[in-house]
């Protein structure tokens, strides 16, 4: 998952509200939550414990997406900006939920100084921490943090395929929490509110089967295998049918015969049985030796944080021989994919370098025809869309080192 950047930056800026919670047929009644202009207080209960399950009307939103539609030149920028307290909308569909004012949340500053190249959407519908990979039937999969606010909550995970990465088609619901989940059902206490959301799921084509991981915040991580060798499941838990360590934002690698899972920033490690039925070693950890001591280029300014390659959302791949880990932090303020290479798995990485500016929180992905491409989901002020799933189109330098290439086929229509 990765942060909305006024939550990270500016922590107590949500609207939180105290629960009082009481019991009725339709659930528990809790404050009113936090809607846009709600007086904000200092002090709320983050603690994580489970709580009964709000009414069904407490939260406005919708849990899923739908299925969306194709980018045009009317909806190719604007998007949606997520928060605890409020969600800002910027498109031609009127929302039946609060929304708050857009401002100048898709500015485009990274585009207008040459950082980033200019991109459109891919589709027309709200995801955050885009994931997309090639299936073993030839088609392309694509899911993420999907539902109007998932700081509040959503219903599971969402599914949509492709093949030419143009036209997608709508899979549904194909993992439900309160159909398949154990562990993910519970509602928890998160800065005020009850909470219960799937956050940066992913989907992984493996040794000739589909797996999704995924996480709640403050609870931890999930992995799940299809029965029946579709993508579109059913999906049954593997590893734990508990949740596993307490980070977010967890992957998978496969690599030589061997599957591992990593979580958060990258900093550990773990191989995996190849039958999923349990981890085949201790969490190891991943050696990173040449930090970037500049404080403007992480979001946390403790020692321990500036001497790391980011703070969330990892990724990894291979390319040539050589491994690249992936993690995100925030960069002069953008919300980018930090990567660093080694010639073993375990490291030790170094060169780190900003990929895509602004394009952090999803993966890295080769094609049918061998184009590399970075996902993007826009989290910041300076990109010219927000929480809606594109790709860029990049390639590799003398040094190894990730580039937007400069032909990028999802160019914005004029």
């Amino acid at each position: 998952m990765r942060f909305d950047r006024r939550q990270v930056l500016g922590g107590m800026a949500a609207a939180l509200v105290s629960p009082s919670i009481g019991h009725a047929q339709t659930g528990a009644v809790y404050d009113t939550y936090p809607k846009p202009g709600t007086p904000r207080l200092t002090k709320a209960d983050n603690s994580r414990r489970i709580v009964p399950a709000p009414a069904k009307d407490y939260w406005p939103f919708r849990g899923v997406n739908g299925a969306g539609g194709p980018v045009t030149r009317d909806n190719q920028d604007g998007g949606w900006v997520s928060n605890l307290s409020e969600v800002r909308y910027k498109g031609p569909i009127p929302r039946t939920y609060p929304t708050a004012a857009w401002d100048n949340a898709d500015g485009g500053a990274a585009v207008k100084s040459g950082l980033l190249p200019a991109i459109r959407p891919i589709w027309e519908t709200h995801i955050r921490d885009t994931i997309i990979c090639l299936g073993g039937d030839g088609y392309y999969y694509m899911t993420g943090s999907t539902g109007d606010n998932i700081w509040a909550f959503n219903d599971g995970i969402e599914l949509w395929r492709s093949r030419d990465l143009k036209r997608w088609d709508y899979l549904g619901l194909v993992w439900s929490i309160e159909r398949d989940g154990k562990w993910e059902k519970n509602w928890t206490m998160r800065q005020g509110v009850p909470f219960r959301a799937i956050w940066a799921p992913e989907i992984h084509f493996i040794n000739g089967n589909y797996y999704l991981c995924h996480c709640i915040s403050g609870v931890g991580i999930g992995v799940l295998k299809s029965t029946t060798g579709k993508p579109t499941g059913p999906y049954v838990h593997v590893l734990s049918d508990e949740p596993i360590k307490g980070g977010i934002d967890s992957t998978l690698f496969a690599d030589e015969g061997r599957v591992y899972l990593s979580y958060g920033g990258g900093e550990t490690i773990r191989e995996i049985k190849p039958d999923f039925s349990g981890f085949a070693g201790d969490w190891q950890p991943m050696v990173f030796t040449d930090p970037d001591l500049n404080p403007d280029t992480h979001y946390k300014k403790d020692d321990h944080a500036l001497r790391q390659l980011g703070f969330e959302g990892v990724t990894l791949f291979k390319r040539e021989g050589t491994y690249y880990l992936g993690a995100c932090d925030f960069y002069y303020g953008r919300y980018s994919f930090m990567f660093a290479t080694s010639d073993k798995l375990y490291g030790p990485y170094r060169g780190r370098h900003e990929g895509p500016a602004g394009a952090g929180g999803g993966n890295v992905f080769r094609d049918k025809d061998g184009q590399w491409w970075q996902t993007f989901f826009g989290n910041d002020d300076q990109m010219p869309f927000r929480e809606k799933p594109g790709l860029i189109a990049i390639e590799f330098d003398a040094q190894g080192k990730i580039r937007a290439s400069k032909t990028q086929p999802f160019a914005p229509y004029t």
